[in-house]
């Protein structure tokens, strides 16, 4: 298990809510070191995936759950989007009918219901992979402060689980992304996605953590699975 780390200093008004997001794609996609033709994405929302992809492909298959992000999706001749939940054991048994060259997955697989059996699935596939998935010690420092529970799997357990099903490198890296003030931070875990959607503070609990919240920064953990086949 390799851990390395990559900092980060950017202003609300960069412009991008997703900004570990889209670093997490460009190292993922950094340690492909080969150019796979038919690719099915888990979880490819609006499509950060598809559109940093520098290669030719035959075929490209994004899966999500969520309609408006795929309306958002890139579409062309070569692009097939399919609405359905990986998590859906019949949904992901349909996907096999289809050979795939490489299976992505870039900051989705951390809400698996069953990661175990996510893996599984996968590794049915007998194919390349290449997984980004947050961890349990994303936010470890607003977590600890506020006194709540990671709702996300450590870096050990998702190791653990991909063992079973994978002969694959696997790499850990923390990110941590500043901010020039308390506001800014927090404006970012609303938008940016990466919270899960969990709201279990106040509006005085929030405001008290904003101004006690001891460091300018958050702190992100993403695992990245990698392996070629063939």
């Amino acid at each position: 298990m390799k851990v390395s780390s990559e900092f980060s200093k950017y202003a609300v008004e960069y412009g991008s809510h997703n900004i570990i997001q889209n670093r997490v794609v460009k190292k993922l996609l950094s340690k492909v070191t080969h150019n796979p033709q038919s690719i099915l994405d888990l979880g490819c929302g609006s499509g950060a995936l598809c559109k940093s992809i520098d290669w030719s492909y035959e075929l490209f298959c994004g899966v999500d759950f969520a309609k408006g992000m795929l309306e958002l999706h890139p579409k062309s001749e070569k692009i097939k989007i399919l609405w359905g939940d990986f998590n859906d054991e019949a949904f992901f048994t349909s996907l096999r009918e289809t050979q795939y060259d490489s299976i992505f997955s870039a900051s989705a697989l951390q809400w698996a219901e069953n990661l175990e059996n996510i893996f599984k699935n996968i590794s049915q596939f007998n194919t390349s992979i290449a997984l980004a998935i947050f961890t349990a010690n994303t936010f470890k420092t607003l977590n600890k402060t506020a006194s709540l529970e990671p709702i996300l799997r450590s870096a050990k357990e998702i190791y653990e689980l991909q063992k079973r099903y994978f002969d694959a490198d696997f790499e850990v890296v923390e990110y941590t992304l500043e901010f020039e003030s308390p506001r800014e931070m927090f404006q970012y875990i609303k938008k940016s996605g990466v919270s899960g959607s969990r709201k279990v503070l106040n509006y005085k609990q929030t405001k008290h953590l904003m101004n006690t919240y001891p460091i300018n920064y958050l702190e992100f953990e993403v695992v990245f699975i990698t392996s070629r086949k063939g």
